[in-house]
């Protein structure tokens, strides 16, 4: 293999693709970035087997085919060293050699043959909903997966596609946020993407996209990347059963009136109580060191009788940090149950703290 290729278009690649290293053992061919010249195209790939991207560019100058592997950690570090401008790359003994002006560095090759293979989506189902809407959704309720859970699958998110809508779902167990979809889709499927997954595939993409799956991959195809990851095989909650089926109380309220009471709070706990009255809304600490703070809005609610709720502000926060709208609706049930937050087809349901 020879190329001559812009810098800044290594730099990019490059980058993109360290998150997919293996960066635990250098010993490993999946620490390693795979490249391949082909159709008058570089191709880069990187994977530790459980997700994976190859990312493919045409700006570059070829001169002789060749597959090669290079460390994706050392050469991003040299890449980043070097000046602006064009890069020789080139294959010799075993060793991908990288120069540009008076500088010049070796580094050893694995074999190229050996590197993973990549699930192939050509003959893989299609998923027929629009990708731009789902990729978006994907920022709204990543706040509420859950981290290293024993149950694998709620550290995951879930899409639930029905016949005439499909939902996005993911729960801590404390709440439960969820992005409601009502279009066809003439199919009943579900799938559960990795936290890890969601997390690149927000870096990835921001226009529509082609999405393949089946029962063990989800492979996201746009005009330069082909990404893929392992889904996570098991039983999801019936998120429906959470859902409360009626709300008793429901409240128009602006966004930045929380936001603001909740914040004075937060300068000495992150437990608030907040007591919903006619004319007013009360934030109260529930702190457990004798720390108190306290604090109000005036505001109009069509309620005759005080509603108190606890509740874990940052559950509140990571909500509306997430909607676009100035209002949003807050259903209550009472006391100590389950409430419902709500803003167009974006709701998360919240395990208050028992008062």
């Amino acid at each position: 293999m020879n190329i001559t290729i812009p810098n800044s278009v290594l730099d990019n690649i490059f980058t993109s693709l360290q998150p997919f290293l293996d960066k635990k053992d250098s010993s490993q061919i999946t620490s390693h970035i795979y490249l391949k010249i082909r159709d008058g195209q570089l191709i880069c790939k990187a994977t530790d087997f459980e997700i994976g991207l190859s990312v493919t560019t045409d700006a570059l100058n070829i001169k002789e085919d060749g597959i090669a592997t290079v460390n994706g950690k050392q050469v991003l570090d040299i890449i980043k060293r070097l000046k602006e401008g064009d890069v020789n790359l080139y294959t010799n003994n075993e060793n991908l050699h990288i120069q540009q002006n008076k500088s010049s560095f070796k580094l050893p090759m694995f074999n190229a043959q050996e590197f993973p293979t990549f699930p192939e989506y050509e003959n893989l189902a299609k998923l027929e909903i629009n990708s731009l809407e789902l990729i978006t959704s994907m920022k709204k309720i990543f706040p509420v997966i859950d981290n290293n859970n024993q149950r694998r699958e709620l550290n995951g998110a879930l899409l639930d596609i029905k016949e005439y809508s499909y939902n996005f779902i993911a729960t801590d167990t404390k709440r439960l946020a969820m992005i409601k979809f009502d279009k066809p889709s003439g199919k009943n499927l579900s799938l559960i993407f990795p936290k890890r997954a969601i997390t690149e595939i927000q870096k990835l993409f921001f226009d529509q996209v082609e999405l393949f799956f089946n029962e063990q991959n989800i492979i996201i195809k746009s005009q330069n990347y082909v990404f893929f990851s392992q889904l996570i095989n098991g039983k999801f909650p019936d998120y429906e059963k959470i859902l409360p089926k009626e709300i008793a109380t429901e409240l128009v309220i602006p966004k930045a009136k929380i936001i603001e009471g909740i914040k004075v709070i937060n300068s000495v706990t992150n437990d608030v109580k907040i007591t919903f009255k006619s004319n007013e809304i009360l934030f109260e600490s529930l702190s457990q060191n004798n720390s108190e703070a306290k604090t109000q809005i005036e505001m109009e609610l069509p309620i005759t009788e005080e509603i108190e709720v606890g509740v874990n502000s940052r559950h509140i926060l990571d909500f509306l940090t997430q909607i676009d709208t100035a209002d949003f609706i807050w259903g209550l049930n009472g006391k100590n149950a389950p409430f419902v937050l709500k803003s167009e087809n974006f709701s998360t349901v919240v395990m208050p703290i028992i008062l």
